[in-house]
Order: structure tokens, then sequence, then C-alpha cells
């Protein structure tokens, strides 16, 4: 912990974020988007997945992505984490065109601890994580036996029953 130029204790919090992209060069989209969530005051990046090439879902006339995700800590609410991955997404051009269509990158909040939220723009957890086996693989990766805050199923258990049949390929490796 730290304190703010007010002398108040900043509480961190953790955080799950998806990233992927599939145009332009997505690997090194998605290296951008970590560097520059690295980089801010407000968060660190603990933790990451390795790289997984992904078939689309949902709209699957388009190139196949590049996915991730990564364990943060951070002080911004999850408003502000929303925020901040917006901007990020902006300045390295995403400019979303098409509902699950081809994108430089995306970043998503899947979990901020045990935070259940349901705003119009911001769902915590994300909606769809139990059912993308493109996220729910990285995820596995880095926390398996981390706890879905509504549905009280551990990472690894939802994967094992997740119903996508999409491709979901490790194109890295991590050693842990």
């Amino acid at each position: 912990m730290g304190g703010n130029r007010e002398g108040k204790k900043r509480i961190w919090h953790l955080a799950y974020l998806g990233i992927g992209a599939n145009r332009g060069l997505p690997i090194l989209q998605c290296y951008q988007a970590i560097y520059q969530l690295q980089h801010m005051a407000s968060i660190k990046v603990i933790e990451r997945s390795s790289f997984y090439r992904t078939e689309p879902s949902g709209y699957e006339k388009q190139p196949w992505f590049i996915n991730l995700v990564i364990k943060v800590r951070t002080y911004l609410s999850p408003r502000e984490l929303l925020e901040c991955a917006q901007k990020i997404e902006m300045r390295l051009g995403k400019r979303k065109k098409t509902k699950w269509g081809p994108r430089h990158i995306d970043i998503d909040i899947l979990l901020y601890e045990n935070r259940r939220i349901d705003e119009f723009d911001l769902k915590i957890p994300h909606p769809f994580l139990p059912s993308r086996n493109f996220v729910l693989y990285p995820l596995v990766e880095i926390a398996p036996d981390l706890r879905h805050p509504c549905l009280s199923h551990t990472i690894k258990s939802l994967l094992r029953v997740c119903e996508d049949t999409k491709e979901v390929k490790n194109i890295e490796f991590i050693s842990r």
C-alpha cells in the first residue's frame, strides 16, 4: 500500500483483465496494452498468462485472435479501471464497428475482487466469462482455483463444463 498526495491510504484490489486483438500485429498490440497498463501508477501487472491463438466467436468471418489474461493490482475503482482500459484501447486504435468483429485491441474487466456490478456499460464479473473458452483457458493458467463470485465454481471447473467448442491454442507456454 502507499499514500497519495493527501496522505490517505490507498486500498489495492485484485482484478483480472482479458486482452485480445486480431488486426494489425495482434501480439504487439497485446504487449502494448500490457505496457501501457503497467506504466500507470494506479495499476501493477502481477501476472500474465501465455498468449493463445483463438478461433473467432460470434462474427466468424475475420482473422483469428490472440488472447491472454492478466492479473493486476489496482487502487482504481471498477468504473475508473474501465475508463482507463477504454482510453488505452482508443490510443491503440480501437474502432468498434461490428459487434464481436475485428479489433486492434480489446481490454475487458473479467473479475474485480468478488464484486458484482450490473450497470449498463459495466458488468462484473464479465457476463460471458463462463461460456468463452478463449477467456477460460488463459484464466485457468494463472488462477485455476479462483472462484467465480456469482456461480461459486472455480475457473478450472467452469472450463471443464464450458460448451464452447472454438479452438484455443497456447502459442507461448510460459514456464511457471
